[in-house]
């Protein structure tokens, strides 16, 4: 981890993201004034699970992997977090401690926001505070989906959702499959390595997907879908 200063050549000046941009300029110079930006390199914790929480974590660049960790090496992935993102919002909803944990996945940059200054402008700032909201209610509905999977679906079906999640459209400027391992991908499907590797041979044979190293291609997305479906 690196703190960046303005002597720093990729040291961020302005913050030109969506999410910021219902702020005043009295309420923008107020999160200048409070943020740090930081450069995470790759396999780096950005979070910690039930480390002290004080700050908010947006992503300027890079690729990050949110997890819950669990007894042992089983880690459930959760999601992958990209430039725009925001981790850690619980903070701003009175949570002491982060409730999970982040990693980059590559070198990523991120500005860390005190929870002070976020909490002053949410307050003051109703369509600030909604767009707050709407993040924290998709990451929470994101979380439900993954539970739901994980308690009614067959390994199969947990699988085809890990492999349509991990390359869907939103993620089509990274080389994503080159930056997991088969034990991160057995982690976001919730299944053993053992059983990762099996299945993804069997779909490769079955002409869904082709294996390349680490990388994998999708050949047959409807059919993917169609396991999912079923469960």
């Amino acid at each position: 981890m690196k703190t960046l200063s303005e002597s720093d050549k990729d040291f961020i000046y302005d913050i030109h993201a969506p999410c910021f941009q219902s702020l005043s300029p009295e309420e923008m110079e107020i999160i200048k004034e409070s943020r740090t930006q930081v450069l995470f390199r790759k396999g780096e914790n950005l979070t910690k699970q039930g480390a002290f929480a004080s700050y908010v974590l947006f992503i300027i660049s890079g690729l990050v992997k949110q997890y819950i960790e669990g007894t042992m090496t089983r880690n459930v992935n959760l999601s992958l977090l990209q430039t725009g993102d925001l981790a850690g919002l619980s903070v701003v909803f009175d949570q002491q401690v982060f409730n999970y944990s982040t990693q980059a996945l590559k070198d990523t940059q991120v500005f860390l926001i005190n929870k002070p200054a976020l909490d002053k402008i949410v307050k003051k700032n109703g369509l600030f505070a909604h767009g707050i909201i709407k993040r924290y209610c998709e990451q929470n509905n994101m979380l439900l989906g993954t539970l739901k999977n994980m308690m009614y679906k067959q390994m199969n079906g947990r699988l085809a959702d890990t492999l349509l999640y991990l390359s869907d459209v939103r993620f089509a400027n990274e080389d994503v499959f080159s930056l997991l391992s088969r034990r991160d991908i057995a982690d976001f499907a919730g299944i053993s390595v053992e059983s990762t590797v099996k299945l993804l041979k069997t779909f490769e044979k079955d002409g869904l997907i082709r294996l390349d190293d680490k990388n994998i291609t999708i050949v047959n997305r409807e059919a993917l879908l169609e396991i999912s479906k079923r469960g």
